[in-house]
């Protein structure tokens, strides 16, 4: 201790050798507190990796989520944008409703609509979609109302050739895809392609709306009438909503908003009132 206290050389050169010797006990006594805190650091990184990456995939799935909802609402918005203006073409009421049922029968096509007798809907009132005519109004209930589909088997609709105005009664044929033109004589002027369109003859339904687009006409020489099938203008497989109809001589059956509107400014444009609500049916 004198030496060392008196920085002898002697003492010096022994301390570095046992300062060497040593420091491995040194390293030994601190290995377990350095590799706890190393541990440690480790397994607090991988919880927080753990915890990130879980919440990245919770937000990625509500995004996913989020997306699928948009691409809905966005095929939701242009069938309402394609009704809008199917809406502005024509020049009778007309009210928006939403299918919420069909029926299960095969050989039925009918449907139900969210709008019944206290939207003023009434029995044989026309639906028509952007693309042409749908059906018509068979039953009214206060809140919903059931329709039959103008490809039923038991519908008829009075029609003619937007070409040249040549009548006929167009009948369901009970396929969905599919219409067939009545009594045509053999020798009219009808060509695959041309244009049916509502005469206005039946009492039902207003004039000039498409029905169909003829697709197969066939003459044989031992019938006096043609075989002539048509393709409905209107999307009856995927329709989500429907445009009810109130023509101009029904005006007493419309709703009062509608009234109270026509009342109040008859100079003014019939005005398209657009309510719909959130419960949708597909085609079955």
């Amino acid at each position: 201790m004198t030496l060392d206290h008196q920085k002898h050389p002697v003492a010096l050169e022994s301390r570095a050798y046992l300062s060497l010797l040593v420091s491995p006990m040194h390293w030994l006594l601190n290995a377990p507190v350095t590799t706890a805190a190393w541990v440690e650091e480790q397994i607090t990184d991988r919880r927080h990796l753990l915890e990130e990456n879980a919440n990245l995939k919770a937000e990625q799935m509500a995004m996913q989520a989020q997306l699928q909802k948009m691409a809905a609402l966005e095929t939701e918005n242009r069938r309402l944008r394609e009704l809008m203006d199917s809406a502005f073409k024509v020049a009778d009421q007309l009210l928006i409703a939403e299918l919420i049922a069909v029926s299960p029968d095969p050989f039925s096509h009918q449907i139900i609509i969210n709008k019944g007798k206290k939207d003023k809907i009434y029995a044989n009132q026309p639906l028509l979609d952007a693309y042409g005519i749908v059906g018509q109004i068979i039953e009214s209930d206060p809140l919903t109302s059931r329709a039959l589909l103008i490809t039923d088997v038991s519908h008829g609709i009075s029609v003619q050739i937007n070409r040249n105005g040549v009548r006929a009664v167009a009948v369901g044929t009970g396929s969905i895809h599919e219409l067939e033109l009545l009594h045509v004589p053999d020798t009219t002027d009808i060509k695959v392609g041309d244009l049916l369109v509502t005469s206005g003859l039946d009492g039902r339904f207003p004039a000039g709306y498409p029905v169909g687009q003829v697709t197969e006409v066939k003459h044989d020489p031992g019938h006096h009438f043609a075989l002539i099938k048509a393709k409905p203008s209107a999307r009856l497989d995927r329709i989500r909503e429907v445009l009810v109809i109130w023509p101009g001589d029904q005006q007493q059956n419309q709703p009062p908003f509608l009234l109270k509107k026509q009342e109040s400014d008859p100079k003014q444009p019939d005005p398209v009132n657009l309510e719909k609500n959130d419960t949708l049916a597909s085609w079955r």
